[in-house]
């Protein structure tokens, strides 16, 4: 049976987690040009139009269909928290993105067929707690350890958008309103009197409720 991370019903107006590794688990950015070609991409795609696009001009494609949340690239993966307005938003734009980068990594490196591991994987965020889970989840994927032990400073070197949320860097393609509104209305912050979003990613011990994340 396909696993449910595979089978993809979406919504309009819904938030999904989108994730995906290499081919037998290879390595998919291997220099800095290879983060900043696929973040350029989103930022093509995410960025508002401008006055004319010349022919084939990609700016602004996707910028009224789609909301990045928080993403995180790692060496043979990747994540995004993605918002889309129609149903079929994050179908279109994550063909096209993986399809462009595909061919733009196997020509630099010279190699043929397919980049990523089969399909890519996308859960939908049922609540707000599970949103915030997340974007925990995402902005400490590069180095919480086996002990549990979080170095904040490193953290916020990888490529993800934790430096954003820290207030330190200003992405403008990047959607940080919905997560904070979130945090400031959820009651398990208020109720664990968690004072803000840096505390409840890097200090915050006791875990959330678990959600299954699959990759």
């Amino acid at each position: 049976m396909p696993s449910r991370n595979l089978i993809k019903f979406y919504l309009s107006n819904s938030i999904y987690h989108i994730f995906n590794r290499g081919v037998e688990k290879r390595i998919i950015f291997q220099d800095e040009q290879d983060y900043n070609v696929f973040l350029s991409y989103i930022k093509e795609y995410l960025s508002p139009q401008g006055d004319t696009l010349r022919y084939r001009d990609l700016r602004g494609k996707y910028y009224t269909e789609i909301k990045l949340l928080a993403f995180c690239l790692m060496p043979n993966h990747f994540h995004l928290l993605i918002k889309q307005i129609d149903k079929n938003s994050i179908k279109k734009f994550t063909q096209s993105l993986f399809t462009r980068y595909s061919m733009y990594f196997n020509k630099k490196y010279k190699r043929v067929g397919k980049l990523f591991q089969s399909a890519y994987k996308a859960t939908n965020v049922i609540d707000k707690e599970h949103l915030l889970y997340v974007s925990k989840y995402i902005h400490l994927n590069p180095i919480a350890d086996s002990s549990g032990i979080v170095d904040g400073k490193k953290l916020i070197n990888f490529h993800s958008s934790y430096s954003d949320y820290l207030k330190l860097t200003n992405t403008i393609w990047l959607d940080k309103n919905i997560i904070f509104r979130e945090f400031n209305k959820s009651s398990y912050i208020k109720y664990h009197k968690i004072t803000s979003y840096k505390q409840f990613v890097e200090k915050y011990k006791q875990d959330m409720p678990q959600y299954e994340i699959l990759l």
